[in-house]
This record gives C-alpha cells, structure tokens and sequence, in this order.
C-alpha cells in the first residue's frame, strides 16, 4: 500500500473511531501511531514519533498563553464581571422591544473582550440571563437560545482561545489574529441584534410568550435603571482590563503571554478587591483552569502527531496536486472545507475540528497565495457554528447543564439556537465574500 493511501485509510479510520465515540486525542495518537508504523514498517520510529511530539509540541514558552488567558476567563467570572457587563448592556438596551436579548447580546460581547472562553460565557449568562428574561415575559426557548447563541463571541471577539491555537498551528502572529476577529465580532453582534429587532417586529410570539408582555417589559426597565456612580463602578473595571490586555498586546508593551499573565493578575485582584473569591474558590478556579488548559494540550499534542503523520504519507500535498489537476477554483476548495466544518461541528468539539482540517487542507490552500490570517477567522466562525447544532452543540449543553431546569429542554434550547446558528452561517458568507472585515485592520498602519 502506497503512503498516501495509508494516509487516507487513517483519515477514513479516524471519523470511524469518532463515530464510535473514542475521544479525540486518543483517536488521533492511536491513528498516528499505527499510520506511521505502517509507512515506515518500524514500530521504534513510531514510538519515537510519539516521544518527538509529545517533548517538543508543548515545551515552548507560547504555549503558556493558553492557561493563562483561561486562568483570566475564569477569574473575571469569579469576581462578577459578567454581571457587570450585562446590567450594562440591560442599562443601554432597556426601552428596545426585545433589550433583554439584545442586553444579553452587548453583553456577551464586552464578556468576550475580558474572557475568550465561549463556555464560561455560556455558564454566566445562563444564570444571569435566563432568569431575568423569564421573568420579564419572555419566551423560554428564545431566552436560553439567545444565550447560548451569543456565548460564541467568546471565541471570536479577542482574546480568543481559538485563535491563538490557530495562531500557534500555521505560525501566524497571535496579535494579527486577535486584530482580525475585531471587524467580525462587530458584525456578528450586529447581526445578532439585528435578527432579534426582527423577531420581536416579524414573530413577536417566538419572543414572548404573551407579546403583550413588550409593554410590561418598558415598564420594569423604567424600573430599573441605574445610577451615573453604579454605571462607572461597573464600567471601569472592564475597561481598565480590556486597555491592559489587548492595548498592551496591540501596542507592543506585552507578548501574548505577558498579556494574558497580566490579565490574569488583574482578574484576580478585582475579584479580592471585590471580595468575590474565597479560597475555596480560587481553588476550584485553579482546577477549571488545569482541567480545560490540560484538555487543550493534550488535545494540540495528539494534533501535532497527526500532522506529522500526515506530512510523511504525503496525503495533504497529493490533495493539493488533485485540486490543481481538477482546475478547480480556490472558493470551490474553500466551500469543500466549510461544509467539512460544518458537519464535524455535529460531532466533535471547536478545538478537535481546527487541529484536525487545518493541516489537512493547509497544502492544498496555500497553493492559492492565500492570507492565513482571514483563512483562521473563516475556519474559527465555521467551527463555532457547531456549538449551537444538534448532536453535540457544547455550548447547549453547557446551558443546560447550568440551568439544570425540567421544563426546558435540550430541544427548547437546540431549537431556540438555530435563529443564531442560520445568522452565524450568513455573517461566515460575508466574511468570505468581503476579506477586508477581517483584514482590513491587520494590514492597516496607524
């Protein structure tokens, strides 16, 4: 058997064994395993592989941005923040038919610029949320889907966990990639709000579950508004630590791993400041950093073997040479890869889909002179729309796990998420359609 055709034996081998429930990593080290000792007939080289890429993926210093920036997410939920930015999206949207959603939205969005985790987003605003617009009349499908539609800012709005994976898999700037999720993010919060205002005009029945209930809701908001001092005592905070991360990474004063140690730090002393840790926990904060950054990891050291093994079957250059002989257009490669996504994103986790396509489809592309940075924005919304799609949608998941709540369901919560999921398919068209909202400020000199 020729090496590519092992190759392509592993890749069809891996979507089996993930069908069947193995977990990723496993998945992908067993297949690299056996897929080089089958090319090379030498089980030591592939023993050697394994050892090569389990010393040299993670050893370097980068790496160590990961737990950091979800050493941050973490804390900035601990000491109340996401609170924060949603009274303040409440505060701003409060006389707008359906500013609950769309608060929900803002929120998420400023959450996003201090966090980068999509999950811990999901888990916050889950209690924040949710009760809130239950309350105030709205429909429950639409609360919980709102929320853990726009709990996938945090993976697209810098700082972003994604990106810096991806940053770190095709040897891209970390900085450029945050500056390019900026212009998307914008767009996606737009949109999101957007879809809302047409909800509440179109369908206000998917909305409320008594449409009249519009006025009450104006009515509690007057209620509720906020003084100039509390707005600042929530505002500052977020902004200081928004300035000290990504100012200071965009402005050259913090490597990426300075930037997320920095935000880290300020995090925390917020939440003391605050008195909004107890040691209890930060120590439960240290082991849902460990645990998430461990997985992570683990996770980019499987995908390192993967590559690897891929590289020495030759598949991914043999794709490339397929495509060109077959004439095909750089766009119809780029539809080929996004339906991959899309479909993987029913299956298998944000992470697993980007480590696992990437180096896989990277050869092929390259060969079109493509910019790597717009490619990393397009293959992180792709994925993230597998977070709100049935069978797997983590981001649903985590909603429900946090609510914990009889009368909704994982179908009240699929079917409220997929208004955001068709939304988030439609801004991932513009965003191929028009490059310049995600480079357009990478490549700019100011």
């Amino acid at each position: 058997m020729e090496s590519v055709e092992i190759g392509l034996v592993s890749v069809l081998a891996m979507l089996v064994l993930i069908y069947l429930g193995t977990h990723i990593a496993i998945t992908l080290m067993l297949i690299s395993f056996v897929g080089v000792w089958v090319i090379k007939d030498s089980p030591q080289i592939a023993v050697n592989l394994l050892w090569v890429a389990a010393a040299e993926t993670v050893h370097s210093f980068l790496f160590a941005v990961i737990p950091l920036f979800v050493l941050m997410g973490f804390l900035v939920a601990a000491a109340g923040m996401g609170r924060d930015t949603y009274d303040i999206g409440h505060m701003l949207l409060r006389k707008v038919k359906g500013g609950l959603g769309m608060a929900t939205v803002v929120a998420n969005a400023i959450f996003a610029a201090i966090t980068g985790v999509s999950v811990a987003s999901a888990s916050v605003f889950s209690k924040l949320s949710v009760p809130e617009m239950l309350r105030h009349g709205y429909h429950r499908r639409f609360a919980v889907g709102t929320v853990a539609g726009s709990s996938v800012l945090g993976m697209l709005i810098p700082p972003s966990v994604l990106f810096i994976i991806y940053a770190i898999l095709v040897e891209q700037s970390v900085g450029d990639m945050f500056i390019a999720g900026i212009g998307p993010g914008i767009l996606l919060t737009i949109g999101y709000c957007l879809q809302i205002w047409i909800m509440c005009r179109y369908f206000p029945q998917s909305v409320m579950a008594d449409p009249r209930a519009f006025e009450k809701d104006h009515v509690a908001a007057d209620a509720e508004r906020m003084t100039p001092k509390e707005l600042w005592s929530k505002l500052i905070p977020i902004v200081l630590l928004i300035v000290l991360v990504l100012g200071g990474l965009y402005g050259g004063v913090f490597t990426p791993v300075e930037a997320g140690a920095a935000g880290a730090f300020i995090a925390l002393v917020f939440a003391v400041v605050r008195r909004a840790l107890s040691w209890r926990g930060f120590w439960d904060v240290l082991l849902e950093t460990g645990s998430v950054s461990a997985t992570l990891l683990f996770l980019i050291t499987a995908a390192s073997m993967y590559s690897r093994m891929l590289g020495m079957s030759g598949l991914p250059t043999e794709l490339a040479a397929i495509f060109r002989d077959m004439g095909a257009s750089f766009y119809v490669l780029l539809a080929i890869y996004v339906v991959i996504v899309l479909i993987l994103g029913t299956l298998i986790d944000s992470t697993s889909i980007m480590l696992i396509m990437v180096p896989l489809f990277l050869a092929a592309l390259k060969s079109y002179q493509i910019d790597l940075v717009w490619f990393g924005v397009i293959t992180v919304v792709a994925t993230e729309v597998g977070l709100l799609t049935p069978p797997f949608g983590l981001a649903v998941f985590v909603v429900h796990a946090t609510l914990a709540r009889k009368d909704i369901t994982l179908k009240d919560i699929f079917m409220g998420s997929m208004p955001f999921a068709l939304t988030m398919c439609i801004v991932l068209l513009a965003l191929i359609a028009w490059p310049p909202i995600s480079t357009w400020l990478v490549h700019t000199k100011f």
